[in-house]
């Protein structure tokens, strides 16, 4: 008989996805990032169990299978659970609310002139958005052990605590927001009840975390200004009581998984792609300006194009002695608003190509199709990296640059990156919104010289790896069980 898991994960994405081969039969292949690491951090013998949703048509046949419990021999000897949430209820829940409504509010996206619009046709997304956070608090309900503590994913299960606080008194429920959180008065773009709801959802659990400080702050102060919670701060946490019950609120800031990078980053694959992008540079004395990012809104990729233009037109000294080497992977394209931020993304660097470009100088070396390999080796090459997002929970290509770079790297960094309260110190700071700041930042940085970028590297390095993934789940884990 298999015990009940006494600690449980939950997320919209799990640790694996399927495929579905010609003949019918499917095939798993393991995903990777802070979770994957964390929750190995954790043991076989702990008995965790990760809950998470099926995703694609493979992983909906796989999780009809056992009511989702997929087999050992396919998750790495991982209890995982998947989850068969109907797909239109899901294409509400993750498409309608979580990525179109909650992430636009905690990135400060919207054009407030013509959007948001809550109608009828969000209620009814909303309404998915409940049943999908339903589906997962009655399933951890059923599987947790007396006393068991739960984990719960980022925005995408806000409802979750709440839901299952109810279900399960007896469990210690932590949540973890990976994003940032809005300010009260942009919070308050959402309807009254559906901010109040996803307040009182977080504030479901005994413990809800953050990655930095800030974002800590913005919640616990959208919790006093709409609900009416008192805040307070003992012990290095703050507390937020609401309706007689209290949620301790802490801080984790994730950092790079400096010894997996460090290994893969000099495997086969990425030293031929190493070649490949050199010859792309073109000319052993050329800089790279590097930006290795996905197509989401938040990033900033245009406005750190228009930057690189800028440099271009203020300092000509620099035309055919540098590069911007963008890697902007496309991200949600079954949205049109990210379809047309990634079709503008190449448009700006086929014009500025076509302004500046000589015939033995490409000024943009843009990638859209998504390669890691490729990715570690300009981490590699790199004398300056541009991470510019208007807004971002934290950023971990700012932490990994350093971390593999070859002869040091610059770092050219937005301050509304979480990931500017670790690195800020030993960056350049800017205003995402400034291209004029920018490209002046970006000409400090390429003048930076080789003992200087190395000496930054280091402290920027070392800052990075201060709370890598395993950690940083064990972290949370013995906070919430203390």
């Amino acid at each position: 008989m298999v015990t009940a898991p006494r600690i449980l994960v939950a997320s919209n994405r799990g640790p694996l996805s399927y495929a579905v081969g010609e003949d019918g039969s499917l095939s798993a292949k393991r995903g990777g990032g802070g979770l994957v690491s964390g929750l190995s951090a954790i043991g076989p013998d702990a008995g965790a169990l990760w809950v998470c949703a099926a995703l694609t048509d493979g992983d909906r046949a796989a999780a009809r299978r056992d009511a989702g419990r997929l087999p050992a021999s396919e998750t790495g000897d991982q209890r995982v659970r998947m989850l068969d949430i109907d797909p239109d209820v899901f294409a509400d829940a993750y498409n309608g609310v979580a990525n179109s409504v909650l992430w636009f509010v905690h990135h400060l996206l919207y054009q407030t002139p013509l959007e948001p619009v809550f109608d009828t046709g969000f209620e009814a997304q909303w309404a998915s958005y409940e049943a999908y956070n339903t589906a997962f608090a009655d399933a951890l309900a059923e599987d947790a052990a007396e006393g068991a503590t739960v984990l719960v994913q980022d925005y995408h299960l806000t409802l979750v605590p709440g839901l299952l606080r109810e279900r399960r008194p007896d469990l210690r429920i932590g949540h973890f927001s990976h994003t940032p959180w809005a300010p009260p008065d942009y919070f308050r773009l959402l309807p009254d009840d559906v901010a109040a709801a996803v307040l009182r959802g977080v504030l479901g659990a005994d413990r809800a975390a953050f990655l930095t400080w800030r974002w800590a702050e913005a919640f616990t102060a959208c919790c006093a200004d709409l609900l009416g919670a008192s805040v307070l701060s003992a012990d290095g946490e703050l507390l937020v009581s609401l309706d007689g019950r209290t949620t301790r609120i802490g801080v984790h800031g994730l950092g790079a998984d400096a010894d997996f990078l460090r290994e893969r980053s000099h495997r086969d694959d990425v030293e031929e792609r190493l070649v490949t992008l050199r010859g792309q540079i073109g000319g052993s004395d050329r800089k790279a300006i590097v930006r290795v990012d996905r197509t989401e809104l938040s990033k900033n990729i245009v406005r750190g194009m228009h930057a690189f233009r800028r440099l271009l037109d203020d300092h000509p000294e620099w035309r055919e002695r540098v590069v911007h080497v963008a890697f902007a992977y496309p991200s949600r394209q079954d949205l049109a608003v990210y379809r047309d931020y990634t079709a503008e993304v190449s448009r700006v660097a086929e014009e500025i190509n076509k302004t500046y470009g000589t015939p033995g100088w490409t000024p943009v070396v843009l990638h859209v199709k998504d390669d890691f390999a490729r990715s570690l080796a300009a981490y590699r090459l790199a004398d300056v990296a541009l991470v510019n997002p208007i807004r971002d929970g934290m950023n971990l290509v700012a932490k990994e640059v350093p971390v593999v770079s070859d002869n040091g790297c610059a770092l050219v960094l937005s301050r509304e990156a979480g990931a500017h309260a670790e690195l800020g110190e030993h960056a350049l700071t800017v205003n995402p919104y400034d291209i004029a700041d920018t490209a002046r930042a970006l000409h400090e940085a390429l003048l930076m010289d080789g003992h200087e970028r190395a000496e930054t590297t280091k402290r920027l390095a070392a800052a990075a790896t201060a709370l890598p993934p395993s950690r940083w789940f064990l972290d949370q884990l013995h906070a919430l069980e203390s």
